[in-house]
Formats: structure tokens, sequence, C-alpha cells
């Protein structure tokens, strides 16, 4: 007599529960998180006693030559704050007339409605003061 034994698919053998996979993707995961983690560590630390010792190693000259390297730094400084403070100014002037250009052709810039709105306030603001004025000098001479 045969007996019906339970027929396994190849596929079916070879393939993990979801359980399990997604325990061997954490372990996975994890592995990997630990081994970078701890490698960044070492090397922090590394580069931390190195800074270290090339502080100790440098704090003598930097001594000796303080009275030289404080003024240089200083006036190193305010060269590339210049070059800086230049280079924004020119960039920023450089925008400014493109924009104007821009405007003036009707291409309508970014703002331009602000611009058009804050002009015509005060223009509008202007018309009032010069209709007031006259109904003023207009008063004022009646009175007279």
């Amino acid at each position: 007599m045969a007996q019906n034994q339970p027929r396994f698919d190849v596929q079916q053998r070879y393939q993990q529960p979801p359980q399990q996979q997604q325990l061997s993707r954490q372990v996975a995961k994890t592995t990997t998180a630990v081994t970078l983690g701890g490698s960044l560590m070492v090397l922090s630390g590394l580069t931390l006693a190195a800074t270290v010792i090339a502080l100790v190693l440098a704090t003598p000259l930097l001594v000796i030559f303080s009275p030289v390297l404080v003024p240089a730094t200083i006036t190193i400084f305010l060269i590339l704050a210049g070059f800086v403070t230049s280079g924004g100014f020119g960039a920023t002037a450089s925008f400014l007339f493109y924009w104007m250009y821009r405007y003036a052709t009707g291409k309508h810039p970014v703002g331009a409605d602000q611009l058009d709105r804050a002009r015509e306030k005060i223009s509008h603001a202007a018309y009032d003061v010069k209709d007031r004025a006259e109904h003023a000098v207009r008063g004022g001479q009646q009175g007279t």
C-alpha cells in the first residue's frame, strides 16, 4: 500500500516564513549599524587624540610666534571680509540691474506687483496732499 506523504515543493522548502525574513533583515540592519557606528567611534577617538597631540606640539610655536601671528590673522581676516563684502555687494547690484531691466522691458519680475501697488499708493497720497493744500490755500485767501 502506498502511503500518502505530503508533497513538498522545492520553492517552499527554500523560502523562509515572513516572520523569519523580517528577523534576518533586522539582524542584518543591526549588525551593519553596530559595525558602522563602532568604526566611526574609533575614527572619532583617533581624530581627537591626533588633534590633542598636534595642539600640544604646536602650542610652544604659537606662543613664540604670537606677536607676528595675531596681527597677521587680523589682517587676513579683514582682507577676506572685504573681499566677501565686495562680492556680496557686486552680486546684489548685478541682480538689481537684471531685475530693473526685466521690469523696464515689461517682463514682470518677482515683486513687480508690490512695487506697482506702492507706487500707486504714493501717487494717490501725493495727489491727496496736493488737493488738501489747494483747498487750504483757497480757504485762506477767501478769509482775507
